[in-house]
């Protein structure tokens, strides 16, 4: 089956800024989602910490806004997209937070 990356994008909060009750609730959130998505669920992932951008000039620049990820498998890419449906980091409804779904696809020369 498929595997899928789901890359999330956004300004990330630090738990460590959030008061107790508020890191708790945002851990429900995360195990309600993990929950839903059972099996599915390959690599729960882990979030970005600082970065930067190696540039095929030799420089560097700044790094993207991308904050962590996770992997799923699926039929397909919208049977992937589905899962994102009551993730934790969509939740704000504001546009500010958005996952980009990609299929991750076999490498040609791996054995």
């Amino acid at each position: 089956m498929p595997k899928y990356m789901m890359i999330y994008r956004g300004e990330a909060t630090d738990l460590a800024d959030l008061s107790e009750e508020e890191g708790a609730a945002v851990l429900e959130k995360w195990s309600s989602w993990i929950d839903r998505v059972g099996p599915a669920l390959v690599d729960i992932g882990a979030p970005f910490g600082g970065g930067t951008a190696v540039i095929d000039d030799g420089s560097s620049g700044h790094a993207s806004k991308l904050t962590g990820y996770s992997i799923v498998q699926a039929d397909d890419l919208r049977q992937a997209s589905a899962l994102t449906e009551g993730h934790p980091y969509l939740s704000e409804g504001q546009g500010a937070y958005a996952i980009d779904v990609f299929e991750l696809m076999p490498v040609p020369f791996e054995s």
